[in-house]
């Protein structure tokens, strides 16, 4: 799938020089034409948030301060954890035999229920999480509720904040030679994520990805 770039025109150009930007299917525009107040929140984010000191040499855990404060600072702003369920009913109606005295149908139900997965954060018809520094295959959850979200008419796209790679080692070592911090590749960052956009793991859902990277410290 060929990734689209419809970002360069809806974002700032301070915003566009701080982070990276991937996208598929004009996630940017479809966010901007679509949810138009959720595009304004998402660029106040971007403006406020910066990196500290501490984000990239300090070690990390369940949710690192720098999922932390994002999460938090959308919540502030209206967003909330969502999670999306699954139930399906199955009805079989048996039609009445009126020549044997049967008057109306005999119904069998049954009904399994799916549960889903969590979506860090959720307004309107936008599904947002914020990926910095976990397990690469947390990505896979969050494009794979993405597209149950959406292929369920529930979401218009998804976005992801994760982080750059490289430059965020090279500042890690430049700040602490001794830090071990993004040593491993095998963690959430744009390296990992752009392949799985562009192989369309998203089906049709639009998907933006916006990546933290050094030029966001203080």
């Amino acid at each position: 799938m060929d990734l689209s770039n419809s970002y360069q025109t809806r974002f700032p150009a301070e915003i566009l020089d701080r982070y990276e930007f991937r996208e598929t299917r004009n996630a940017a525009a479809i966010l901007q034409a679509t949810n138009p107040a959720e595009l304004e929140d998402l660029i106040a984010t971007l403006h406020w948030f910066h990196l500290e000191k501490a984000d990239v040499t300090g070690a990390g855990g369940n949710e690192s301060q720098v999922a932390h404060r994002l999460n938090e600072h959308f919540r502030q702003a209206g967003w909330r954890e969502g999670r999306h369920d699954i139930s399906i009913t199955s009805t079989l109606s048996l039609m009445p035999y009126r020549l044997v005295g049967e008057t109306g149908p005999r119904i069998a139900k049954s009904e399994v229920t799916s549960e889903g997965y969590k979506v860090d954060n959720v307004r309107s018809r936008v599904a947002l999480d914020v990926e910095w520094n976990a397990k690469d295959g947390n990505l896979d959850r969050d494009i794979g509720a993405y597209r149950a979200l959406y292929d369920a008419g529930i979401i218009d796209l998804g976005v992801i904040i994760t982080r750059t790679q490289a430059d965020l080692r090279r500042a890690a070592i430049e700040l602490d030679p001794a830090s071990t911090k993004f040593a491993t590749t095998t963690t959430t960052n744009l390296d990992k994520l752009a392949p799985r956009l562009a192989r369309g793991a998203g089906g049709g859902c639009p998907i933006l990805v916006i990546a933290i990277t050094a030029r966001c410290l203080a």
